[in-house]
């Protein structure tokens, strides 16, 4: 999958502490169903997980249960209508790690599926993945861009 090629902006929006990031999550969640797979790309504290935290609450996962599964690559959380599969593929270093872990159950099961550091396992994302980029402007600002594959 080209996560940059062929894709359309759709959203493009700024937040200005991290409440504001979690609120985005929130509404953002409206429009999330079971079966999509959304990676969320930003640099080392650009709000990734802030994000995952809001969109989480939304679905009725307490925001407390909610952090960035670094060391573990992979945080299942329950209390949503559907099963939240949150990864973090930084300490990836081949999509054939990713591979073996089962991520086809995942990315075509039943759950949401949302992936930080998401280019480590580009190859293996869905066409239809939604994709997040998030931006430090600022020490406070930040610049969201949600982007979908076109359909050439």
């Amino acid at each position: 999958m080209s996560l940059t090629h062929h894709a359309r902006t759709l959203l493009r929006l700024e937040t200005h502490a991290p409440e504001e990031t979690k609120a985005f999550g929130r509404a953002f969640a409206d429009q999330l169903q079971p079966g999509a797979v959304v990676a969320l790309f930003g640099d080392l504290g650009a709000g990734k997980t802030h994000l995952v935290k809001g969109i989480c609450r939304a679905l009725g996962v307490a925001e407390a249960e909610v952090n960035s599964p670094t060391f573990t690559l992979i945080n299942e959380y329950s209390g949503a209508p559907f099963p939240i599969y949150h990864f973090d593929a930084y300490r990836i270093k081949h999509a054939d790690e990713f591979y073996e872990m089962g991520y086809e159950d995942y990315f075509y099961g039943d759950g949401l599926c949302l992936i930080e550091w998401p280019a480590r396992i580009a190859p293996l994302l869905p066409d239809e993945t939604l994709v997040l980029y998030i931006e430090h402007i600022s020490e406070q600002v930040r610049r969201i861009r949600l982007m979908q594959p076109d359909d050439n």
